[in-house]
C-alpha cells in the first residue's frame, strides 16, 4: 500500500513504529499534488521547502524520543482563509492580492504545536461564499470523481485534497454547510463541531454568529483526531466557549449504537431528493437499525425556512464583516490620480470582489438598512430562534438525528451558476444547523448509479460531538464507502 493511500491514524501508528518517516510521508504527498492537482486544482499554494522542513523537525524530534502526539509528521493542508503566518491567505479574492498575515490563527498554531506538517492553501469559494467552488477568483476546484463535476463549496479544496489522497486531513469552515456539503460529494468524512467549540481567531470572516471551522478527513477516527487538536477554549475569540474538550478518539474504541434513538426528520425526505440519494440513506438507515440504533421519526417543521432564514443573517454579516476591504490598509489597492477616496474604495471593491460576493453584500446591506432591519434581518432571527427550538423538542425524544447531507450529489461545473436559487437549495438540509449551532458530520454512505459518493448526515446536541463521532464510527466499522478512492486521479 502507498503511503497516501493510508489513513491519517494508520500513519500516525508508522510514524510511531518509524516504520515511515515524515519526510517520505511529506514527500510523497508533494508527489502526489504534483502528479494530479492539475487536473483537480485544490491547492492554491505549495509550501514544499516549509513543509520539508517541519517534516524534518518531526523526525528529529522523533529521534530524541520527543514526539508530540498523534499528528507529529502527519502532512495536513488549509482552507486558503486560515491566516498563516509568512504565507499568502487569499480568502479566493482578488482583493487580498499580495496578503500575508504577521500571525497564525489558533488553529494553524495548534496544528504547529502538535507537529503537524503543512502542505500549503487550499481553494476555496471567495469568502466562503458559495456551494461549487466556483466562486474562487482563482478558478474551479474539479471533484475527483468526476473532474467535469465541483466538489461543492466552500471548502471545496478542502475535500477534493483529501479525496484525492493529497494530503491525510485539512481544515475547512462551515457556515452554512462548507464542509458537511462539500464531504458529501467527494466521498470524504467531515465535521463541523458546536458553534464555539472551535476559536474563530484568525479565520477571515463571512457571518460571524455561524462560522464553524472542522476538519475533512478519510475515517471518523481521523476526524476525531484533529478535532481533538483544535478545539478548545480561546481567549483572543471571546465568542469560544469555555468547555472540557472530550477524549472523543479514546471514545471510539469500541463505539456501538445499540439502544441508541435516532431520528429521521420527515422534512429531510421530500420532493426534490434525489432518488439514488434517498436510497443510498435509506440502506444506511437499516444498516444502523441492524447494529441496534433505533429509528424514530421526529419532525423539524422550520426546515422550509431555513435558507430564506440563512440568506439573510449571512449576507447582513457579510456586509459589515466586509467592509474593512477598501484598499486602504492591505490587499488590493485600486487607485487613480487625481481620484478621491470614496473614487479609490469603489474602483477596489469593484475590481476586486467578484459577483456571488457583490451580490450577498448587497442583500445583506438591503436587509440591515434604515426601515428594513425588522422586516428583515430582525424577523430572520426569530424565524433563526423557532429553527433551534425545533432541534430542541426532536433531541428531547432522540440521542442523535440522521438525514441525507444533500438532496443531490455532485451536480456538473456551470449547471447551476446562472440560477443562484437552485445552488443556494442544495445547503437546504445543512444550514438548518448552522443556523442552530449544532454539531454535524457528513459520512460516506453509498454511491449513485453514476458512481457518485453519497454523504449521511449526523447531527447532535449542543457540545454532543461524541454521539456524533459514536454513530458515525459505528457505520463506518460495518461499511467501506469511506475507503474507497476515486478513479479519476487512480494513479
Amino acid at each position: 500500500m502507498k503511503i497516501t493511500d493510508l489513513s491519517l491514524a494508520d500513519l500516525s501508528r508508522k510514524l510511531a513504529a518509524k516504520e515511515v518517516s515524515a519526510v517520505e510521508a511529506t514527500r510523497a504527498c508533494l508527489d502526489r499534488i504534483a502528479a494530479v492537482d492539475g487536473a483537480i486544482h485544490a491547492f492554491l499554494l505549495v509550501d514544499e521547502a516549509g513543509a520539508l522542513a517541519q517534516a524534518r523537525a518531526s523526525d528529529e524530534r522523533r529521534a530524541r524520543g520527543e514526539a508530540r502526539g498523534p499528528l507529529d509528521g502527519v502532512p495536513v493542508a488549509l482552507k486558503d482563509l486560515f491566516c498563516t503566518k509568512g504565507l499568502p491567505t487569499t480568502c479566493g479574492s482578488r482583493i487580498l492580492e499580495g496578503f500575508v498575515p504577521p500571525y497564525d490563527s489558533t488553529h494553524v498554531q495548534r496544528l504547529k504545536d502538535a507537529g503537524a506538517v503543512l502542505l500549503g492553501k487550499l481553494n476555496m469559494d471567495e469568502f466562503a461564499m458559495g456551494s461549487s467552488n466556483e466562486n474562487s477568483a482563482f478558478g474551479p476546484c474539479h471533484n475527483p470523481w468526476d473532474l467535469a463535476r465541483t466538489t461543492g463549496g466552500s471548502s471545496g479544496g478542502s475535500a477534493a485534497a483529501v479525496a484525492a489522497r493529497m494530503c491525510f486531513a485539512s481544515l475547512g469552515t462551515d457556515t452554512g454547510g462548507s464542509i458537511r456539503q462539500p464531504a458529501a460529494l467527494t466521498g470524504t468524512t467531515g465535521i463541523k463541531p458546536t458553534y464555539g467549540r472551535c476559536s474563530r481567531y484568525g479565520v477571515i470572516a463571512f457571518a460571524s454568529s455561524l462560522d464553524q471551522v472542522g476538519p475533512f478527513a478519510r475515517t471518523v477516527e481521523d476526524c476525531a483526531t484533529v478535532l481533538q487538536t483544535i478545539a478548545g477554549r480561546d481567549p483572543l475569540d471571546s465568542t469560544s466557549l469555555d468547555a472540557p474538550v472530550p477524549d472523543w478518539v479514546g471514545g471510539l474504541a469500541n463505539a456501538e449504537v445499540k439502544g441508541m434513538r435516532l431520528g429521521v426528520p420527515r422534512e429531510y425526505f421530500r420532493e426534490g431528493l434525489d432518488p439514488d440519494v434517498e436510497r443510498c440513506v435509506r440502506a444506511a438507515l437499516r444498516q444502523l437499525v441492524d447494529l441496534g440504533a433505533e429509528l424514530v421519526e421526529v419532525s423539524l417543521p422550520h426546515t422550509d425556512y431555513g435558507i430564506a432564514t440563512y440568506y439573510l443573517v449571512a449576507p447582513a454579516e457579510a456586509s459589515s464583516n466586509l467592509a474593512r476591504y477598501d484598499g486602504v490598509r492591505y490587499g488590493l489597492s485600486v487607485r487613480e490620480e487625481g481620484g478621491g477616496l470614496r473614487e479609490m474604495y469603489f474602483r477596489t471593491r469593484a475590481a476586486g470582489f467578484g459577483p456571488e460576493v457583490k451580490r450577498r453584500i448587497m442583500i445583506g446591506t438591503y436587509a440591515l438598512s434604515s426601515g428594513y432591519y425588522d422586516a428583515y434581518y430582525l424577523r430572520a432571527q426569530k424565524v433563526r430562534t423557532l429553527i433551534r427550538r425545533d432541534f430542541e423538542a426532536a433531541f428531547a425524544e432522540v440521542d442523535a438525528i440522521v438525514a441525507p447531507t444533500t438532496p443531490m450529489p455532485a451536480f456538473r461545473l456551470g449547471e447551476r451558476l446562472d440560477d443562484p436559487l437552485q445552488m443556494y437549495l442544495g445547503d437546504v438540509f445543512a444550514v438548518p444547523a448552522n443556523l442552530a449551532g449544532l454539531p454535524g458530520m457528513s459520512v460516506p454512505c453509498g454511491f449513485t448509479a453514476q458512481d457518485l459518493p453519497v454523504g449521511l448526515q449526523i447531527l447532535g446536541r449542543p457540545l454532543d460531538e461524541a454521539s456524533v463521532f459514536r454513530v458515525g464510527a459505528a457505520y463506518q466499522r460495518v461499511t467501506d464507502w469511506h475507503l474507497r478512492a476515486p478513479k479519476e486521479v487512480a494513479s
